[in-house]
């Protein structure tokens, strides 16, 4: 689907401290100089490939889910793919970026996927434990 492309792609206009992708979502620390732009540019990338990807391969009960979340005020799409909007919260001291940190890292440890972080393959984590990750990040320093 080419979004792990994308987000390697846009490592040039998003600085990418952390993250985990999970099935049903995904968290991040980021920077950018435009950061509402380039969230509102993943948003759309993903949504129309993953889309895209559903039909070609007849995945007819998601299009139906995907079809029946969609807002009735949205008359330009047929699909709502995304939630309305984004959580972005402002992390102002060491303390609450740490915390943050560890919450998205054991995210899936949570949902009882995995017992340690650093075996979810779409984590950070892996790159915080110098280990081989799908994604680079800058690593913060704390």
């Amino acid at each position: 689907m080419n979004i792990m492309k994308f987000l390697r792609n846009s490592i040039d206009r998003i600085i990418l401290h952390a993250y985990v992708i999970m099935e049903n979502h995904i968290h991040f620390i980021a920077s950018s100089s435009d950061l509402l732009n380039e969230i509102r540019k993943f948003k759309s990338f993903t949504a129309r490939k993953s889309i895209d990807w559903y039909k070609q391969h007849n995945k007819q009960w998601i299009l139906k889910q995907l079809r029946f979340n969609k807002s009735t005020h949205k008359t330009d799409q047929d699909f709502q793919f995304w939630q309305e909007g984004y959580h972005p919260k402002l992390l102002y001291d060491d303390k609450i970026l740490f915390n943050k940190l560890e919450y998205i890292h054991n995210n899936p440890v949570q949902r009882g996927y995995i017992d340690k972080p650093e075996d979810w393959r779409y984590s950070s984590c892996r790159n915080y434990m110098k280990q081989e990750s799908v994604l680079p990040v800058q690593i913060l320093d704390l």
